[in-house]
């Protein structure tokens, strides 16, 4: 079936604008290559980390009442301190290092004497 529509369909000539990307009709200006700042990429993964603890710790909250009548609340709640200590350890660890700082300062080392 492939082979058929690769034999019936017209022949293609590559060209320099049929390479180019597509801007609604303009000629495109620069490169589609734009560098982002790395502080970007570090507040996205620290949000997405947060973002999944709450996806993980909300199912087992809701659990926590049925593990109360059933005598295991200390093993859940020895789990969820466990995994939110964890969390607010590695943010801490963050902040420590001026990973959360969207503007860092510049240390200048005095000249020699």
């Amino acid at each position: 079936m492939l082979g058929v529509g690769a034999l019936l369909r017209p022949k293609s000539i590559p060209t320099r604008r049929g390479t180019q990307a597509y801007e609604c009709g303009e000629d495109p200006i620069g490169s589609a290559w734009v560098k982002f700042n790395i502080r970007f990429y570090v507040v996205a993964i620290i949000f997405i980390i947060f973002d999944v603890e709450v996806a993980a710790v909300l199912p087992v909250a809701t659990q926590f009442k049925e593990a109360v009548l059933n005598g295991g609340a200390g093993l859940v709640f020895a789990e969820l301190f466990l995994f939110i200590a964890l969390l607010i350890l590695g943010l801490i660890y963050c902040w420590v290092r001026g990973d959360l700082e969207w503007v860092k300062g510049v240390t200048l080392n005095a000249p020699k004497k």
